[in-house]
């Protein structure tokens, strides 16, 4: 039976690091890699360095926002299983952007098509791979650390990841009995592309982002041992555990206050 690993948001950033790691893994003979993103030159550019080893690797390049992406993925699974069964043994859920700036100061348009795509699509995707996952399947959901307190200058993009973070270990708990793991990454800064599309380019790199890869590393490992929840940094683990004894509107006042951010 084919296997099948699906990867969002694939062509750069996590996702690109997500799907070279898997693919240097020794995997199941006749595997397939699903690749999906938006920009089609630059998905099938870095899915042609992805050499070596016995995997095809597929791209599929459209727009995942809200249910209209969502129910194209459906149409991919629903169009594969007229070839034949097949399985898919892991899903990363990776596509996803943020908006710098207070509330007020952004584009209404912008932030509601990033609820679509970080909160929407994501729970259809969920919900339309399921059905195709056995016993020993992974969901690894991408949400933040950000996911952890409300963030002024950051409110929308901390609620959705806030979101990821509760649905997922709420869906961990749910297919326990069925063998299938859940994980919430929740990443600080990593040096990725984002503080340049969340700043609308006046933010080039992330600060004091750290290396994709070992994060990356870090969250495999962690799903595969079953972890709900994958945070590699020491410092990133205190900030979560800390947030605890914060109280979220203090927490909100204060990074709205003090963690200016370019917008």
């Amino acid at each position: 039976m084919k296997r099948i690993i699906i990867i969002t948001g694939a062509s750069s950033g996590m996702g690109a690091e997500f799907a070279r790691q898997i693919y240097a893994k020794k995997t199941s003979v006749g595997a397939e890699m699903w690749l999906i993103a938006r920009e089609d030159d630059k998905l099938a550019e870095f899915a042609a360095t992805l050499t070596g080893q016995d995997i095809m690797v597929r791209t599929f390049a459209f727009d995942l926002c809200g249910v209209a992406g969502a129910e194209r993925v459906k149409k991919l699974l629903d169009t594969e299983s007229k070839h034949g069964k097949f399985v898919v043994d892991l899903l990363v859920n990776n596509a996803g952007f943020g908006t710098y700036g207070p509330f007020d100061e952004t584009d209404p348009m912008r932030e509601m098509a990033m609820i679509d795509l970080n909160c929407t699509a994501l729970t259809g995707i969920c919900g339309f791979v399921l059905p195709h996952m056995t016993r020993g399947g992974r969901i690894i959901n991408v949400a933040s650390l950000a996911a952890f307190l409300p963030l002024g200058n950051f409110a929308v993009y901390a609620a959705t990841k806030s979101y990821v973070l509760s649905f997922s270990i709420a869906l961990a708990a749910e297919l326990k009995e069925r063998g299938i793991s859940v994980c919430a990454l929740c990443p600080g800064s990593v040096s990725t592309n984002f503080a340049n599309v969340a700043s609308n380019g006046k933010r080039r790199e992330v600060l004091h982002g750290r290396d994709p890869r070992k994060v990356v590393a870090h969250c495999l490992r962690a799903s595969g041992r079953g972890r709900k929840i994958a945070l590699w940094a020491p410092k990133w683990k205190v900030t979560a555990f800390m947030s605890r004894f914060i109280g979220r509107y203090i927490g909100a006042r204060f990074t709205y206050l003090f963690n200016k951010r370019p917008h």
